[in-house]
């Protein structure tokens, strides 16, 4: 995305030096969001919380990362297991354990489910404010009491996996690139991640992520897509697991042979 609408509100240290590590701009919030015109989305921590805010009138409530409450919570004690589509698409009928990298973790949502599943899991975030948002988010739900299991499963990499050597070094890779939406699709979307695609931008390389997923991952490459969106690089998956509203292309290196009883 291009951060020139992007600021920091200032209102302590830490702020200050999120402004210095993301290099962008710092506002001091003096009126409520909806009369803000200088910038269209500031990053603002408060209460410990950091979150993403649009400006302006009619803007939805703040983004910010939430592990341990709210859709996220309700998917683990509800979403279906391992009966769900992405723990057969990452091949946890075939595995009790294994050790993902998810490349594209945006709001960690999909990572935490995987690791609820038993997964070790990687996080790697292109979008330099997404991944404070991802600190922040992990590092508070580390606090939670019932939590401890699941978030020692999970870890966040300061990089993005461009920086990784060409070697088999995880079982599974997980794709989930943003994809342009058009109006009729959107409406359908939540509201708050129709905002999210919008701050974030276009995901111009995405298409750049499957042959280094490829090199990286020993079993299996497995790239998250919407409804009739094109195979990611052009390339048709070993097999697909069709969803309601998208589906998982599954690219298979090499067997996930179950595990001896």
């Amino acid at each position: 995305m291009s951060t020139h609408n992007l600021a920091v509100v200032i209102n302590g240290d830490y702020s200050k030096e999120l402004a210095r590590q993301l290099r962008l701009p710092t506002f001091t919030l003096k009126t409520e969001l909806k009369y803000v015109t200088q910038y269209e989305y500031l990053l603002i921590h408060e209460d410990g919380v950091l979150a993403i805010a649009k400006t302006g009138k009619g803007a939805p409530k703040p983004v910010s990362v939430e592990l341990a409450s709210g859709a996220v919570d309700h998917r683990r004690k509800f979403g279906g297991g391992k009966g769900q589509d992405i723990a057969k698409a990452i091949g946890l009928n075939k595995r009790s354990s294994i050790q993902v990298i998810d490349a594209t973790a945006g709001l960690g949502r999909d990572a935490f489910v995987l690791a609820s599943l038993g997964c070790s899991v990687e996080l790697y975030e292109r979008v330099g404010f997404v991944r404070a948002l991802l600190a922040n988010g992990i590092e508070r739900a580390r606090l939670v009491v019932n939590l401890e299991d699941i978030m020692s499963r999970i870890s966040l990499a300061p990089k993005t996996i461009f920086e990784l050597p060409d070697a088999e070094t995880t079982d599974v890779v997980y794709l989930d690139p943003m994809f342009p939406h058009n109006d009729k699709s959107s409406a359908a979307v939540k509201k708050e991640m129709a905002f999210f695609r919008d701050v974030v931008g276009p995901d111009l390389d995405a298409d750049s992520l499957f042959p280094k997923a490829w090199q990286l991952a020993r079993h299996r490459v497995v790239v998250k897509r919407p409804k009739g969106a094109p195979y990611l690089h052009n390339e048709e998956p070993t097999y697909r697991i069709d969803g309601k509203s998208g589906r998982f292309d599954v690219y298979v290196k090499r067997s996930l042979e179950k595990e001896e009883l």
